[in-house]
């Protein structure tokens, strides 16, 4: 080993006194702090032996010295190695952090640190039989920090010949002190056999549960200073066991005092942040500039701005924000290209549209809720397919929504834009009203409606319109047709939305879930955040109108369908 005392020659003493001294020594330099403290010798260590024993496994770097970057070494290694503390229980001192939670985007590095940390757990943490275990969701998962670790062994002349390195049974054995580095998957048996002293957990948001993390927690409950350390991706699941370990840490990391013993990195682009801003992006990609390539990022940047499905992606994997399962699905700088000629009210431009065919869409909401009817008119205004809306509320719902939307709900009503209703519940006899309005105003061919909705209203309106009535079961057969045609109306330009603000409200709120295995079908769904705050009734609404019209009205066209670059 060269120029560099193997960490076991630079333990602390024995027997220390009762006001002890650290007293750990490397390269001529002995800590002579007292109490909990930063040892700058065992620092000094991990640093040494990551950069002159470890190299690089991969690409343009492959074979070179592992030189931890900047941010690597004084954000990660330094504290998580040098922070110590005295136990009474061991009359020692001991390493600070026994779990540490490293959270980054992708591809910055998380395995080659991971391998580190496993391989110096291994070999130089001065542990007679260690045992140190590799942890993911399934073996091919573990074996990916395990196979960084196996060559960085296969290609460093000192550890080629400290360790063995078995990979069919993926192990590496060091002999000299009965020690060994395993991989161990969640989906495997036997788990609470172990007596981990080290344990690198990798990927934790693809974990099914608590399980494994707990099994390997507590079987380090003998280990003088174990150590497992977890880094991760955010994920997509609010409800899994990685968020709740998120939280937790995003906590600690506020109030450190809440938990010494857990170390904590955490690096997540704040939600509020602008995506597809560049100078954002190093939130959660420290590596950037150094090994990670920005022209990459561009790249998928590029592509998840006009595709809904992948900005959850490029949020999850490459900003490290925690996002739904279900995929926001409306990009906003489409929609507000489809604006058209904007009006200062709904009912200038019913003026102006009155007497045209119609279709339209109806969604009945619950009696304290939004209801929403949608008129897609396919000879609208500037030769594109037109939309408008009425939207009602009872007045009880104002006020809540209002806390929620800086008071936008009033405004929204004193413009015309939202019908408020008086009372606790919706009035239906105003719903019937001015549909029948609508109905008089317009050529309406057809109306579908949520069959939620129920048998009264749809007989009430049969019998007062004339118009004929289609269900539409709100699942993902009955909602494809519509969402997918919307937003190929919205892509190509092909309609226009007239800047009916609490229609864009709707829109910029909703998301699409998708049945598993087909992404092709999809329907609408309210995001989990604020989910009893937001609304999005506008678009299903559209989506049906929009059913009924492809559906049957087939011989009513746009009449001049528009596609602007």
């Amino acid at each position: 080993m060269p120029n560099r005392a193997p960490a076991r020659n630079g333990s602390c003493p024995d027997e220390p006194t009762k006001v002890a001294v650290c007293g750990w020594t490397f390269d001529d330099n002995t800590c002579t702090e007292v109490g909990d403290h930063f040892c700058v010798p065992r620092a000094d260590h991990a640093v040494a032996f990551c950069e002159e024993l470890c190299v690089h496994t991969k690409d343009r770097w492959a074979r070179t010295a592992f030189v931890l970057s900047d941010w690597q070494r004084d954000d990660i290694v330094r504290p998580l190695f040098g922070e110590v503390a005295y136990s009474e229980e061991w009359g020692a001192y001991v390493r600070r952090f026994r779990i540490g939670w490293i959270e980054l985007a992708r591809k910055n590095g998380k395995s080659e640190l991971l391998a580190f940390i496993a391989l110096y757990l291994l070999v130089a943490d001065g542990v007679e039989g260690a045992e140190i275990y590799g942890c993911a969701l399934d073996r091919p998962q573990a074996s990916k920090v395990f196979d960084v670790a196996a060559r960085m062994v296969k290609l460093s002349p000192v550890l080629s010949r400290r360790l063995v390195v078995k990979d069919h049974i993926k192990r590496i054995v060091d002999e000299k002190t009965a020690s060994f580095y395993e991989v161990v998957a969640a989906d495997a048996k036997g788990n609470l056999g172990h007596n981990p002293s080290g344990v690198i957990f990798d990927e934790v948001l693809t974990q099914p549960n608590g399980e494994l993390w707990s099994a390997m927690r507590t079987g380090m409950g003998t280990r003088m200073q174990p150590l497992m350390v977890a880094a991760t991706t955010a994920g997509n699941d609010p409800t899994s066991f990685a968020k709740s370990e998120h939280d937790e840490c995003s906590r600690i990391a506020g109030e450190p005092e809440r938990a010494t013993h857990r170390f904590v990195y955490l690096r997540n682009t704040p939600p509020d942040a602008d995506p597809w801003d560049e100078s954002n992006w190093f939130f959660a990609n420290p590596a950037l500039g150094d090994f990670l390539s920005i022209s990459s990022l561009r790249e998928e940047a590029r592509e998840a701005r006009n595709d809904p499905a992948r900005e959850n992606a490029f949020r999850q994997y490459r900003l490290n924000q925690w996002v739904s399962q279900a995929t926001r699905w409306m990009p906003m700088h489409l929609y507000t290209a489809c604006t058209g000629a904007s009006f200062e009210s709904p009912e200038t431009l019913r003026r102006r549209l009155a007497g045209r065919p119609a279709f339209a869409g109806l969604d009945l909401a619950a009696k304290m809720d939004l209801t929403a009817w949608c008129l897609i008119v396919p000879n609208g205004l500037d030769g594109a397919v037109s939309a408008l809306w009425r939207f009602w509320l009872p007045e009880a719902a104002v006020a809540f929504l209002d806390q929620h939307t800086d008071r936008r709900v009033s405004r929204w009503a004193e413009q015309g834009w939202i019908t408020v209703t008086p009372g606790e519940v919706i009035d239906y006899e105003t719903i019937y009203a001015d549909i029948v309005a609508d109905c008089a105003a317009f050529t309406v061919v057809d109306i579908s409606y949520d069959e939620w909705s129920g048998e009264p209203v749809r007989q009430q309106l049969e019998k007062r319109t004339r118009v004929r009535m289609f269900p539409v079961a709100q699942t993902f057969k009955g909602m494809t047709l519509g969402m997918t045609e919307l937003m190929t109306l919205t892509k190509s330009r092909s309609w226009s939305h007239h800047a009916n603000p609490v229609a864009e409200w709707c829109f910029n709120n909703v998301e699409v879930r998708s049945p598993p295995g087909d992404p092709d079908q999809l329907r609408p769904d309210k995001p989990e955040r604020g989910k009893t705050a937001t609304r999005i009734d506008a678009v299903p609404t559209a989506a049906m109108a929009i059913t009924g019209w492809r559906l049957r009205g087939q011989k009513i066209k746009p009449s001049r369908m528009v596609v602007m670059g």
